[in-house]
Parts: structure tokens; C-alpha cells; sequence
């Protein structure tokens, strides 16, 4: 890899899908024993939590919880 001339490097496709890294994703770099490593941030919630927390509140609020699980059951 070859740091540009704002210090940033490309991470391979194949290590990002292995890693299942998507644009967005927030990463660390932390310097340990004199290597630079790059770790996903802990910060960052999972994609599940950012899903959830983008849908929170957007059901329609004129249906009860049973009524919206009986939609999402085909019932």
C-alpha cells in the first residue's frame, strides 16, 4: 500500500469484504510494539443498532405493537 499526500491508504477490496467493511464504517489506527494497526472502531455501533436506531419512531403510530407484528407475520 502507498500513503497519498493526505496520509491515507486504500485497504484492499478482498480484505474488506473479509472483514465485512463498508464505506462509512469507522476504523482506529493504534501504534502497537512500532506497527501501525488498523482496527475497527469500538465506538462505532453495530450496523444492526444503526438500523434500528434509524427505523425507531417511523412505524405508523395509529397501530398497536400486536397489529404491526401481525402485519410483519403475513397475518
Amino acid at each position: 500500500m502507498k500513503l497519498n499526500s493526505k496520509g491515507q491508504v486504500t485497504i484492499p477490496a478482498q480484505l474488506r469484504a473479509e472483514l465485512d467493511l463498508r464505506e462509512g464504517d469507522e476504523v482506529d489506527v493504534v501504534l502497537k510494539d512500532g506497527d501501525l494497526i488498523i482496527v475497527t472502531s469500538s465506538a462505532q455501533p453495530t450496523r444492526g443498532r444503526q438500523l434500528v436506531d434509524r427505523m425507531r419512531g417511523r412505524a405508523d403510530a395509529g397501530l398497536t405493537t400486536d397489529e404491526l407484528m401481525a402485519l410483519t407475520r403475513g397475518e
